[in-house]
C-alpha cells in the first residue's frame, strides 16, 4: 500500500490487495485466538480472548467482502477455499499460540501495530476501507489496552510470570520487521507505544533477532498449512452447503 495526503483524506492505491491483506491477518489472528475458547486462565479472560477474536473476524468479514466484489468471488470463498500459497498474512498472525504469555506477546505487537494502521487508513478516501478501518480503529484500542495490561502483569509479577513474558516476546520478535515492510512510516508510533509498555512491565526490549518475512508474498511458516487444513474442511468437503 502506498498512501498519500490529499485533501485532508489518504490515497490508498490497491485497495483490494490492502483489503485482502489486513483481511487474512485479522482471519488468522481470530483463528489462533478461537483456539483459547474454553482453555483460557479464567473465565474473565476465557470470555474476553473470544470477544477479541470475534472482533478479528468482523474486519476480515468486511474486508474479503470488499476484496470479492472485483472478480465475484465471497468472503466465505476467500476464507475458505484459497490454498496456503494464495493467503497474504504476516507471519506473525499464523504462529502457534504456545502458553498464555505468548498469545498475549504476540497479540500486544499486532495490537500496536494495528493502532497504527487503523488510524491512517481511516483517513483514506476510499470510503469502504475508511469505514471498516474507523471501527477497527476503535476495537484496536480495547485490544492495546488488554494485552499492554497482561505484558504489564506478567513482566512484574513473579519470577515465572516475567520469565515467561520475556520468552514470549523474543519468540515473536523475529517477525516484528515484517509489519512495517509496506508501512515503514508507522515503525516510530509503534516502537514508542511498545517502548512505554516494556517500560511498565519493567522489561527490556528482546535482543535483535534474525527476521523472518515472505506472508505478504503466499510464503509461510510450516504452521499456517495445519490451521488452514483444520479451518476449511466442513467448507471443502461440502462444497455449497448452507445451514
Amino acid at each position: 500500500m502506498t498512501a498519500r495526503a490529499e485533501g485532508g483524506r489518504r490515497k490508498v492505491e490497491g485497495g483490494r490487495v490492502v483489503a485482502v491483506n489486513h483481511g487474512d491477518d485479522n482471519l488468522v489472528l481470530a483463528q489462533r485466538l478461537g483456539e483459547w475458547i474454553s482453555r483460557g486462565p479464567d473465565l474473565e479472560t476465557d470470555i474476553a480472548l473470544g470477544n477479541i477474536a470475534l472482533d478479528h473476524i468482523g474486519v476480515a468479514r468486511a474486508l474479503l467482502a470488499y476484496a470479492g466484489e472485483s472478480d465475484g468471488r465471497g468472503e466465505d470463498e476467500l476464507a475458505m477455499l484459497r490454498p496456503e500459497r494464495e493467503f497474504t498474512n504476516l507471519l506473525i498472525c499464523e504462529q502457534p499460540n504456545g502458553d498464555f504469555a505468548q498469545t498475549i506477546a504476540r497479540q500486544f505487537l499486532v495490537d500496536a501495530y494495528q493502532l497504527g494502521l487503523w488510524e491512517e487508513l481511516s483517513t483514506a478516501e476510499d470510503e469502504t476501507l475508511a469505514g471498516v478501518a474507523g471501527k477497527a480503529l476503535l476495537e484496536a484500542r480495547y485490544h492495546f489496552r488488554f494485552s499492554s495490561s497482561w505484558v504489564i502483569r506478567l513482566g512484574d509479577g513473579t519470577e515465572e510470570s516475567r520469565r515467561r513474558m520475556e520468552s514470549g516476546l523474543t519468540h515473536m520478535w523475529r517477525f516484528v520487521d515484517e509489519m512495517f515492510e509496506q508501512h515503514p512510516h508507522l515503525r516510530s508510533e509503534w516502537d514508542s507505544n511498545i517502548d512505554n509498555i516494556l517500560d511498565e512491565a519493567t522489561l527490556g526490549r528482546p535482543a535483535a533477532v534474525p527476521q523472518r518475512s515472505g506472508g505478504r508474498q503466499g510464503i509461510h511458516t510450516e504452521y499456517l498449512g495445519h490451521m488452514l487444513a483444520e479451518m476449511q474442511w466442513m467448507a471443502r468437503s461440502h462444497p455449497g452447503a448452507s445451514w
